[in-house]
């Protein structure tokens, strides 16, 4: 388990009242199957945050990094039929990882979190067609390739939408690394 995991299940407690494996028991005792549903069920049910409850649902359902067996496995199956966008994922950790030996990365099951003090970024093949940085960047206003997410609750305030690797640039990791920098 991580660290950031570890801090978020300490302050999961103190914050509800109830522990993890109290919230496991409650989830499981539900017939919800599907992530998105228990993350929606804890937030308008019990008011968790969409982190806590998010959290939960991972957890309940054995689909975070610090439940699998093998965190490459887990990052191998989110490129299961778009293996076209692996280059991009790599050119991008290729980088990252050159600011500091402080990058977490936390494989889930549809993306990878990547966190200093707190997650700055998502790296996700979204789609066929398109790979999303997702990107905490709360109060920058969107310009360039940087957009704004629409959805509330969401883990990323904004993204940069990529088809390829041909569309990393500097500008893709500009504002990357702002959001490094502002995970401290």
């Amino acid at each position: 388990m991580d660290k950031a995991d570890q801090t978020m299940i300490q302050n999961l407690e103190k914050n509800t009242g109830k522990s993890l494996s109290e919230w496991i028991i409650l989830v499981k005792a539900t017939s919800l199957q599907k992530h998105g549903e228990i993350r929606k069920f804890l937030i308008d049910q019990y008011g968790l945050t969409y982190g806590y409850a998010n959290l939960v649902a991972h957890k309940a359902l054995a689909t975070d990094a610090g439940s699998a067996e093998d965190k490459n496995e887990m990052i191998e199956r989110q490129y299961k039929g778009k293996e076209h966008f692996l280059p991009v994922y790599e050119r991008l950790m290729e980088e990252i990882l050159k600011w500091g030996g402080d990058v977490e990365i936390a494989p889930k099951n549809a993306y990878v979190s990547l966190r200093r003090k707190r997650q700055f970024a998502m790296l996700q093949p979204a789609t066929k067609s398109r790979f999303e940085v997702g990107l905490n960047l709360k109060g920058t206003a969107p310009e360039g390739k940087l957009a704004e997410t629409s959805a509330s609750n969401m883990m990323c305030s904004h993204f940069i939408a990529l088809a390829g690797p041909e569309d990393i640039d500097d500008e893709v990791f500009g504002w990357i690394r702002k959001a490094y920098d502002q995970s401290v």
